[in-house]
């Protein structure tokens, strides 16, 4: 249970609001008073939900909310003063940095402006005589104009065991911060020395655009390794980090699509040209950590594999096909058989592409050499199952039976999993050609490399029968108005750029755009205008500004709404579905709670004797007219996805 929820949990509203000077009447299941936010001492307009934790004003004011909205509306406080004197009235201690976890986050930007001021030395001797050799072969060998070096901040480590371990400890660091750093090494007798000698260094941020490590290539042509990468710290985690994403993501996220190279050349060259939505895992497999970071940057999934053409590229490819399964499927078990192919029980959930180079050259070569090949080869890059298909099918004689068997063996299943049918029926005729055999000898189940068909598993039977339901129909088995804000909620934050199609999607249907009130518990409202705000500023990427200003005392709230929507549907059109439903149902149930209200309020004071105010009945009008708007969207949303 998170600190608010805890919080929320003993403190009585009733109490709460009672305490303050409201003297509350029990009504039914609810409590009415006046509104304490208004002059007004003849309509009891102000209801508590003790059972929800909430109120409501029916009056002047029309506002409503949790105790944190009540206490931070009473006192003029904002959320963190509100949360804070509400803790210490519930005996709850709020979650907070422990002075460890403080020393931790300090010591990582000490070392973060370190490796900056390392990356700007480097960058300055790149125009020293000594760098000169590695600046002409920049400019003349790969092509990159001075604003290019500029921008990547690319650097040559001079040649020597001590420079940089000389220059800064002079500077006032510490042997220790420039080990921690990944700057030093150290041998068997203890002695320490510079990583980088004679080297291109090439800087490598997170994200955020914030210093990580180095990758570096040698100058030496006998130089061993060609490439060297600062080693594991607590900043430098190679399977964690994606080269070239900081300056990619808006590209990623305004093309849809990501780049995947092998090399930092591979990058830079690229974004030179204008293809800023390149970004290279460093010569390694893609991780499953660095599939889940591209997700958060490509609203549909869409992902290209532009690896060198060699073996270890296509290794590298499956390799990085392993990971992405795993990755962006949304359910299911996953496998990587003994030869090196995939076997899942999910469907594909993205839309994963290999692009083929040609002529063995590197991408910054073909890109150096015309822009529009590149443009082309991205463009043709295939899915899949085709690629998959014809690396199987690569220099192997398709008139021998038994090839025609294996590779079928390999390639059915795969099929077989794709969720929709017009795909599978697609690949199966493909596959049919390709091996020049009828296509009814590829259905009816999987080709086992003896011959015989593989029976389809009873579980497969049941997953095909049994479709997933859409999150939204299961929120409201519990507290439906919270669990549908936390689901609307869990999508904004990753992919915060929604928001703009789905305000013009509700107007479009005649309703009004998502506004913080739509939300009725507090820290929902917090979290909304964080990611309003997020789209109102260029310094970070939207979700990175969320997850960087989001309150301490929302950090388990935000790291539910994560984890909530971790499998999320790629597809854009299907989100934005299921968006506008959940909003729909939102506003319907709190209209329908206020008009049962206000009905409430209409019978009671009729049986009082009271006469009832002409606003009464004005506001019950107004709300019957909102339902009404709400259930013809409704209706024009259901005949939208029926065509």
């Amino acid at each position: 249970m998170s600190n608010i929820d805890e919080i929320k949990a003993r403190i009585d509203i009733i109490d709460l609001v009672s305490e303050s000077g409201v003297q509350l009447r029990r009504s039914g299941r609810n409590h009415t008073g006046f509104c304490p936010f208004h002059s007004n001492t003849k309509t009891p307009a102000f209801v508590v939900w003790q059972e929800t934790g909430t109120w409501k004003c029916f009056g002047e004011c029309n506002e409503g909310g949790d105790i944190f909205k009540f206490i931070m509306k009473k006192e003029g406080w904002d959320f963190k003063e509100s949360l804070r004197h509400l803790a210490e009235r519930a005996g709850v201690e709020l979650k907070q940095y422990t002075p460890q976890q403080k020393e931790e986050v300090e010591a990582s930007e000490h070392l973060r402006t370190l490796l900056e001021e390392i990356a700007l030395f480097y960058h300055q001797q790149l125009k020293t005589d000594a760098g000169k050799k590695t600046l002409d072969y920049l400019r003349e060998k790969r092509g990159l104009s001075d604003e290019t070096l500029e921008t990547f901040m690319l650097g040559y480590s001079p040649k020597g065991w001590d420079n940089v371990l000389k220059h800064f400890t002079e500077r006032g660091y510490s042997e220790k911060d420039l080990m921690d750093s990944g700057m030093l090494s150290e041998n068997d007798q203890g002695r320490r020395y510079d990583r980088f000698r004679d080297r291109l260094m090439i800087p490598i941020r997170d994200a955020r655009g914030r210093m990580a490590g180095f990758g570096a290539r040698t100058m030496d042509p006998d130089g061993i390794p060609k490439y060297l990468n600062s080693p594991q710290t607590v900043l430098f985690d190679k399977g964690r980090l994606l080269y070239g994403l900081d300056r990619a993501k808006k590209a990623v996220r305004t093309l849809d699509q990501a780049v995947i190279v092998e090399g930092y050349m591979d990058v830079i060259a690229p974004h030179q040209a204008g293809f800023e939505n390149v970004i290279s895992p460093m010569g390694t497999a893609l991780t499953e950590d660095q599939l889940r970071l591209i997700k958060r940057y490509t609203p549909g999934n869409h992902i290209v594999l532009a690896l060198d053409p060699d073996a270890a590229g296509q290794k590298a490819i499956l390799r990085g096909l392993d990971a992405a399964r795993k990755s962006l499927d949304r359910e299911g078990e996953l496998a990587f058989d003994a030869r090196g192919y995939l076997r899942h029980e999910a469907r594909l959930q993205a839309d994963l592409r290999v692009a083929n180079l040609p002529d063995e050259l590197d991408p910054d070569e073909i890109v150096l050499r015309n822009p529009d090949e590149w443009k082309e080869i991205i463009a043709g890059a295939k899915p899949i199952v085709t690629h998959v298909m014809e690396a199987l099918a690569a220099g192997r004689d398709l008139d021998d039976a038994k090839v025609k068997t294996d590779i079928a063996a390999q390639i059915l299943p795969l099929i077989a999993d794709l969720p929709n049918s017009i795909e599978r029926e697609t690949f199966r005729q493909q596959l049919a050609r390709m091996l020049k055999v009828d296509e009814r000898a590829l259905i009816g189940g999987q080709v086992q490399r003896g011959g015989r068909k593989g029976r389809p598993s009873s579980r497969r039977k049941d997953a095909q029968k049994t479709l997933p339901q859409p999150p939204v129909a299961g929120v409201a088995a519990i507290n439906p108005a919270k669990k549908l804000e936390e689901y609307c909620l869990g999508i904004l934050i990753r992919k915060p750029d929604l928001l703009y199609r789905l305000d013009r999607a509700l107007q479009e249907m005649g309703l009004q755009a998502l506004v913080a009130d739509d939300f009725g518990y507090t820290e929902n409202q917090s979290l909304y205008k964080a990611i309003t705000a997020s789209l109102e500023q260029d310094a970070l990427d939207a979700h990175d500004y969320i997850l960087a200003n989001r309150a301490d005392a929302l950090r388990d709230l935000l790291e539910k709404l994560m984890a909530a929507t971790e499998e999320l549907s790629p597809v854009l059109e299907r989100l934005l579905e299921e968006m506008l439903r959940g909003i729909i149902k939102m506003r319907r149930l709190g209209l329908n709670d206020s008009l049962n209200q206000l009905r409430f309020f209409q019978e009671d004071a009729q049986q009082r004797g009271e006469t009832v105010g002409s606003e009464y009945q004005e506001l019950v009008m107004q709300h019957a007219l909102m339902l009404r708007a709400l259930d013809e969207a409704q209706r024009r949303l259901s005949l939208r996805r029926l065509e």
